[in-house]
């Protein structure tokens, strides 16, 4: 009887939430991999690519998403709601970390155990197989045991060029040309700071996010050893720190925000003078054991001053940062998507479910992918209510 109840309890939290989706979300769609994964890359407007971390054989997929989403009329008569698996293929390795290369078929990953990077072909019209074409050695042949979990990060240079640049620490960053295989540039400095990010704000000029809340701004034009911004806080050496810039809407300037896995959030101009905080919030944190790969922070790139926050939490929260005042103080997310937890809810495992990756659509506003530790993939396109309420007001007046 006891279990019939909780099955009950269950169904009607599926319920409530899905008739709540119903007015938060104008898109919501749900597809399950058989593994989890904990990398979603764009390879265009309307395609990612997905692959498993487990130690031994995992999955590499190009997944088109659903057609029904882009239909901007009549979406009733459009019968593709679900994911297409448009190419598939093997790897012997975890995948940790992987980029698309612009102007290409091709993506970088990394396995988390070493600092060299394998490259793959994606395929085309002619062939569904993922394969590997090559690989691109790093500064170093073995991680830290401090950063098994984490290895290289990388980042493709958004030119016609394809070059990457990647690195476990701030001194053995490089820039690689994939077609020479040469070394282009390496940074002139010491520290050894472990890296959480790469990120490239204009085509030469590129930040490195260090896991101890360093960041470093640097020009591959020049050899002047890279800008240094200190953490915006003091912190213990248990503090974790993830970072992410924004050149958007003004190029000119480079916004960067940095989050502490004790919820600490922090915005700064590095190219001011001092690169000083300019807001800063207090966000919920569930848990207290985290590494490189479990959060996640993202400023949406055609949403002026909205972020967005996964692995603090069970959910996925987009928050506007325009709110966020000079001093540190407690806030609340302007959404939250619950989906993943939710829906986990009616399995049988026991296990806590918790939010893997996720990733802001390049071009549509409020359209974001998140995958989860059950292997579940959503792509959702909230609603703003706070928009609409204004925007319901105006109609009204």
């Amino acid at each position: 009887m006891a279990a019939t109840t909780e099955d009950d309890n269950l169904d009607d939290i599926l319920d409530e939430w899905f008739i709540e989706s119903l007015k938060t979300y104008k898109d919501l769609h749900v597809y399950q991999l058989e593994h989890p994964t904990q990398v979603i890359e764009w390879t265009s407007g309307k395609t990612v690519c997905v692959g498993g971390y487990s130690s031994s054989r995992n999955e590499m997929l190009e997944l088109h998403l659903p057609l029904k989403l882009f239909a901007d009329e009549n979406k009733g008569l459009c019968a593709e709601r679900d994911f297409k698996v448009l190419h598939g293929g093997f790897t012997d390795g975890p995948v940790r970390c992987l980029v698309h290369v612009p102007g290409t078929r091709f993506v970088v990953t990394n396995d988390g155990l070493s600092s060299d990077l394998q490259l793959w072909d994606l395929g085309g019209d002619d062939s569904d197989v993922i394969r590997r074409t090559g690989i691109v050695e790093g500064g170093r042949k073995r991680m830290m045991k401090s950063f098994s979990e984490g290895g290289s990060r990388i980042a493709a240079r958004p030119s016609l060029q394809p070059q990457i640049l990647h690195g476990a620490q701030s001194c053995d960053i490089q820039l690689t040309d994939l077609n020479s295989g040469r070394t282009l540039y390496r940074p002139e400095t010491d520290s050894t700071d472990l890296l959480s990010s790469l990120q490239f704000v204009s085509d030469a000029v590129f930040l490195a996010g260090c896991c101890n809340g360093n960041v470093y701004l640097a020009d591959t034009r020049t050899s002047a050893a890279p800008q240094l911004s200190p953490p915006p806080l003091s912190s213990g050496e248990s503090v974790l720190w993830w970072t992410d810039a924004s050149t958007a809407p003004d190029p000119s300037c480079c916004r960067v925000i940095r989050l502490s896995s004790s919820g600490a959030a922090v915005v700064s101009d590095l190219r001011k003078p001092g690169g000083r905080a300019v807001r800063q919030a207090q966000l919920d944190v569930e848990g207290h054991h985290f590494s490189p790969d479990h959060v996640k922070v993202s400023w949406a790139p055609a949403l002026d001053g909205c972020v967005s926050v996964s692995g603090l939490s069970r959910a996925v929260q987009i928050y506007d940062v325009s709110l966020w005042g000079a001093e540190l103080q407690e806030v609340q997310p302007l959404f939250e998507h619950r989906g993943h937890v939710i829906s986990s809810q009616q399995s049988d495992s026991g296990v806590s479910v918790r939010i893997t990756s996720h990733v802001w659509h390049p071009e549509r506003p409020r359209t974001l992918l998140s995958a989860a530790s059950d292997g579940s993939v959503h792509v959702w396109d909230w609603i703003d209510q706070s928009v609409q309420e204004l925007e319901r007001v105006q109609a009204l007046n």
